[in-house]
């Protein structure tokens, strides 16, 4: 009878803790699905609910994780946050990458345009002449090619030099009876400036030409580094406190037995805002980069434009060498009076035929005569699409973790029925701020707010460099080259704003010495009456050269 009882009693117990087992352990057929859809082998999954407490960021109660596939979801939630950052930037970077490709075939185009136009003229119309001092103009074409490459050309000093090359030859070729040498050419470049002797022109078409080029290559230049910048920026450096929280958001309702349950909206901000912090530290610096590219790009379409200033480069440069034949005998005399007059050349040698071909007046083409225009577009319809993406991109950094939140393949879009971080429910918690020092009390993220990114500094640094020189190109002023005369025609790489331009602007700044540097620049180039004490004259062109070579630095690896 004892036997019985004890039998009895032995197999109620067993029922007993086997129905027990049933009711706490639940299925994970769910989970196995989900789980293998991801790619992950089932080996390690188990079939019911086991204890959790080797679970290191889940919760260790009854779970349908293994320590293996926590491990493998913690990679997978990295690698899906990673790709989410890439994909929402991807039209931004997309826009840099293409603009800047468009921008830079369009002004390359338009250069060899212009020295072909330039050159077939000229071969028509003053023929052999012109093709025995042809290489005078192509050097005028390399240099601005190579400035607008990011060559080290003063632009000023290369038209300058061009003016007095041409001079040099057509005061030859319009005395040819005299011998010239080397000395005595150098002397009549000289009177160059005294005497004009190409008009105006020089004048205005340096202004032009400066200012444009200036404008145009500090504007390309602007959509490498936006576009070097977004590329870098996406590629999200992920810490450790930030897969901890993302593996929670999205793949702990796996191991709760509740894979199809997404992350409650504003749940998903908090987490996002703790992982991008230092992204949306990015943002001032970055609004203020697209604020000078648009200034820029309004430059571009107005007193600024290249292609209006090189398409007629041509008829300009004509102009100018028929006021210098129309001029001649008056640039001779006075030439002759300041250099000395010149021995005569040998027997055989006379200006016969020159007047004549000279006289022969410079016909422009017609428009239909006219090359096709540059990269098939025009400057002005690739400033208005430019200027639309450029707009878009603002407060994009700070943005993202909701645009991310906003996508319902991310969030649920009930705020009822959503994972909060341990159940199914209403997220409680309200939503930080942005930026690294509001995360200090995100209760999703741990982030240490005393350890900015370095990297993201550096960006922002670069950022800040760009800006800098796109404000100076606003001004219509080179940073590698000031221009430290007082001459109202701002000739050279100083201010090109004689006609329709405002000389100056007056921009929100972030970092006070760069701003110092840049007004004092401004004023020097707009012909400012007041002026500077020596000490400050000098801390304005130190600080400038210091800008200029942090700059140069960092570009120069980028560009081309």
């Amino acid at each position: 009878m004892f036997r019985t009882q004890v039998a009895f009693c032995t197999l109620s117990v067993l029922l007993s803790l086997s129905f027990g087992g049933d009711v706490k352990s639940r299925s994970c057929n769910d989970v196995r699905q989900a789980y293998t859809a991801k790619g992950f082998s089932l080996a390690s999954v188990p079939h019911q609910e086991i204890s959790g407490e080797h679970l290191r960021v889940c919760s260790q109660g009854y779970t349908c994780c293994t320590s293996e596939m926590e491990n493998k979801l913690s990679q997978q939630s990295k690698m899906e946050f990673e790709n989410l950052v890439e994909a929402t930037s991807q039209n931004l970077r997309t826009a840099f990458i293409s603009r800047h490709k468009k921008f830079d075939e369009f002004f390359l185009e338009l250069l060899d345009n212009s020295q072909r136009s330039l050159n077939d003229m000229f071969v028509r119309t003053y023929g052999k002449l012109y093709m025995q001092n042809s290489e005078v103009f192509q050097d005028l074409f390399t240099e601005l090619k190579r400035y607008y490459t990011g060559g080290n050309v003063n632009l000023q000093e290369m038209l300058n030099d061009f003016w007095s090359r041409l001079l040099e030859r057509m005061f030859q070729l319009l005395n040819s009876q005299y011998q010239f040498t080397d000395d005595y050419l150098e002397c009549i470049s000289k009177y160059t400036d005294q005497l004009k002797p190409f008009g105006d022109v020089p004048r205005k078409l340096k202004a032009q030409v400066t200012r444009a080029f200036i404008a145009a290559r500090t504007f390309v230049q602007g959509l490498m580094v936006g576009r070097e910048v977004a590329n870098r920026v996406a590629k999200v450096n992920v810490s450790p406190g930030c897969s901890k929280a993302l593996t929670r958001m999205l793949y702990c309702p796996y191991c709760g037995g509740m894979p199809d349950l997404k992350p409650c909206a504003n749940y998903c901000q908090n987490v996002l805002k703790g992982c991008l912090a230092n992204q949306a530290d990015l943002d001032p610096e970055w609004n203020l980069f697209i604020d000078a590219m648009l200034l820029v790009a309004d430059r571009l379409e107005g007193p600024f434009n290249i292609e209006a200033v090189m398409e007629p480069l041509d008829v300009k440069i004509s102009e100018a060498i028929m006021t210098m034949q129309d001029n001649s005998m008056q640039v001779s005399a006075k030439v002759f009076q300041g250099c000395g007059h010149p021995k005569p050349a040998g027997v055989g040698r006379s200006a016969r035929g020159i007047t004549d071909t000279f006289n022969a007046r410079f016909r422009p083409y017609s428009p239909e005569e006219r090359p096709t225009t540059a990269a098939g577009t025009s400057l002005d319809r690739l400033v208005v699409d430019i200027k639309e993406k450029l707009q878009g991109s603002k407060k994009f950094w700070s943005s993202l973790p909701t645009s991310i939140c906003s996508d319902e393949r991310v969030v649920s879009t009930d705020s009822e029925q959503c994972w909060n971080s341990h159940t199914k429910g209403r997220y409680f918690p309200e939503v930080v701020k942005d930026g690294l020092t509001n995360q200090q009390h995100n209760p999703e993220v741990e982030v240490d707010i005393t350890r900015p990114d370095t990297f993201i500094r550096q960006q922002i640094m670069t950022l800040r460099m760009m800006t800098t020189k796109l404000r100076n190109a606003y001004n219509g002023n080179d940073i590698y080259f000031q221009d430290s005369s007082d001459e109202g025609s701002g000739s050279g790489s100083g201010s090109g704003c004689t006609e329709g331009c405002t000389t100056e602007f007056d921009f929100v700044a972030t970092d006070a010495p760069v701003v110092s540097a840049d007004r004092s620049d401004g004023q020097a180039a707009s012909g400012s009456s007041a002026q500077p004490t020596a000490s400050a004259s000098w801390a304005s062109v130190l600080s400038a050269l210091l800008t200029s070579l942090a700059l140069q630095l960092v570009l120069h690896w980028q560009w081309r």
